[in-house]
């Protein structure tokens, strides 16, 4: 059974607690980067990431029943949604508004009952709210798409020799050329890394701490030598889980 929360904490916190067995929660978006910042979240939360979910991501302009597509003046909708709709907002020049989820917007408009209101949502909000779609599809790349981790209080590994991502955070030395150096061990070792985001720590504009992203397992060979290269550079190394990759990365340009 799903449980919704209203923030990212919550729902990180309802697994940490025992209230609930997973969480899912956005991370990236191919039109619009970072969603939540994960490496906040994820380091002091006690969980693990144990799978990932890429869902590609149509929106729908909807309105009230009466409603037209030339009369609609305002949007409501949440903001990574707002985002990656920015072309018809720009051209039919409409007044954003920002709310806490596009269902949410949903029902808004549809408890606002003015015609000249629309929501960026999906299909199934308009059904449920009683609303149509004035456009289909707004976003502006249908191929867009975002990524979603799933995290438990357990790591829960595969076993060695399907296709698995690892994730982790790491914090070099205060030492030059510290990240080229740790970096050097995946090259080495021909392990692709497919994510890489520095990110302030305690309040340091020094870009000292990263997340990143590697295609393969812990216990492979390849991959244990280049986290020992790395650990020669760092003064704190921490993985947040490996998991199966998602069949949707086959697919991605």
């Amino acid at each position: 059974m799903a449980i919704p929360r209203p923030s990212f904490e919550d729902a990180i916190e309802a697994v940490r607690t025992g209230e609930t067995d997973l969480c899912i929660i956005p991370v990236e978006n191919s039109l619009i980067g970072r969603i939540a910042d994960i490496h906040h979240l994820l380091p002091d939360s006690g969980l693990h990431i144990v799978g990932e979910h890429f869902l590609p991501i149509h929106h729908q302009l909807l309105g009230l029943k009466d409603a037209t597509l030339d009369g609609v003046t305002d949007v409501y909708s949440q903001a990574p949604a707002l985002a990656q709709c920015r072309g018809i907002m720009r051209t039919r020049k409409l007044k954003v508004h920002n709310w806490y989820d596009t269902a949410g917007s949903a029902k808004h408009v549809a408890e606002l009952g003015d015609v000249h209101a629309a929501a960026i949502a999906s299909v199934l909000a308009g059904e449920i709210y009683g609303l149509k779609v004035l456009a289909p599809d707004v976003e502006d790349e249908h191929h867009n798409a975002t990524r979603f981790l799933i995290m438990a209080r357990q790591m829960e590994m595969p076993p060695v020799g399907g296709k698995t991502v690892t994730s982790f955070v790491f914090q070099v030395k205060n030492v030059p050329a510290a990240l080229y150096k740790a970096m050097g061990g995946f090259a080495t070792n021909g392990v692709n890394m497919t994510k890489l985001e520095s990110y302030q720590l305690g309040g340091s504009f020094n870009a000292t701490r990263f997340y990143a992203d590697i295609q393969g397992h812990p216990d492979e060979p390849a991959v244990a030598r280049a986290l020992e290269e790395l650990g020669f550079y760092t003064t704190h190394l921490d993985i947040l889980g490996a998991y199966p990759a998602h069949p949707f990365r086959e697919d991605m340009p």
